[in-house]
């Protein structure tokens, strides 16, 4: 029986790290080098290991990430593995599933731990990833599944999955939903296929994404805010380069008063989306009254950002800019997150 082919695309990250003479982590490690760690990948398929870039996530770029996204469309293999870091994976993974649509599986996974640590992670994380990648329940359902995060044994859809821990081992969950599959004694045990529908319809508005990098202002309400952020992007000749503004708002969708004239300002000069600061949704719709709460922001025009937490969200609003989508059209794609 022949093993299936899988194609490795690393970014770098702690995955792909190693010590300087001073003892600190360095980026400097390629494909191949972590697939040399991994002595067991050649007993489960046919490798093609390929050096994207050698660069922590935390510096990556969207046009980077559609590049990506690109490259992968050109390979032709059963199977992608990319590898990178975790400080946005939960971002790089959900965009890669909002452009990708294929009928084979795209795993993406990462390392908490860097090589030099007795407890490193990384050769577990990428050897499950390949045999998530080859796995035939996998692959028969790799449209349905779309981009996946494999890490510590357990298989996460992007839409769901959130970092919930600056350093542990167990960093990644989907608290929303749980895992998709698992791995006991390297074979995927399927638990659930995950509901695609928002996906799927974002996907299709999208269409062909080709556009200009579009920056997306990323702004936290916390107790007492004043909004002066959000006077300085609308006093700014330019809106200081922003194109859209996502506002990690509390609870159920709601914000402090005293920003909630400012924000309306906001919304009539941008695309505004209000999204859960709290990690997840689904937002309220039509159960508080007062200017600040669910009612009256989405009477006057801003975007409710559903079961997307603010790093999702943002991601997901600069797609659709990137898009060209009109501001009722961008409403509507997040409609269906919830």
């Amino acid at each position: 029986m022949s093993k299936p082919r899988i194609h490795i695309l690393a970014l770098g990250g702690t995955i792909a790290t190693r010590p300087d003479a001073s003892g600190a982590m360095q980026m400097g490690l390629g494909a191949e080098d972590l697939v040399a760690a991994v002595p067991r990948l050649a007993e489960v398929a046919d490798l093609k290991a390929e050096t994207v870039s050698r660069v922590g996530s935390h510096s990556l770029s969207f046009d980077q990430l559609h590049a990506l996204a690109d490259r992968i469309r050109s390979i032709a293999a059963d199977g992608i593995v990319v590898t990178q870091g975790t400080d946005t994976l939960e971002e790089t993974s959900f965009l890669l599933d909002l452009l990708l649509d294929l009928d084979i599986p795209v795993i993406v996974t990462a390392a908490m731990r860097n090589p030099a640590l007795a407890s490193a992670d990384g050769p577990g994380n990428l050897l499950a990833a390949v045999c998530v990648a080859g796995d035939s329940w996998v692959r028969q359902h790799a449209r349905a599944l779309g981009v996946v995060v494999v890490m510590l044994d357990e298989v996460y859809a992007a839409a769901d999955v959130l970092k919930v821990h600056p350093t542990r081992l167990n960093a990644f969950a989907a608290p929303q939903t749980g895992p998709l599959a698992a791995l006991v004694e390297g074979r995927v045990v399927p638990m659930s296929l995950p509901v695609s529908d928002a996906i799927e319809n974002a996907r299709r508005t999208l269409g062909t994404v080709a556009g200009d990098a579009q920056p997306v202002a990323l702004l936290w309400m916390g107790l007492d805010e004043s909004g002066r952020l959000i006077e300085a992007v609308l006093e700014s000749p330019d809106h200081l380069g922003y194109r859209g503004a996502v506002l990690g708002a509390m609870g159920g969708g709601h914000l402090p008063e005293g920003t909630v004239a400012i924000a309306h300002r906001l919304a009539t000069t941008m695309p505004v989306v209000v999204s859960p600061r709290g990690g997840g949704g689904p937002l309220l719709r039509h159960t508080y009254g007062g200017p600040s709460a669910e009612i009256a922001l989405r009477e006057a025009g801003l975007i409710w950002g559903g079961r997307l937490n603010p790093l999702k969200a943002r991601v997901l609003l600069e797609t659709c800019l990137r898009a060209k989508l009109a501001c009722d059209r961008i409403a509507e794609v997040f409609d269906a997150f919830g």
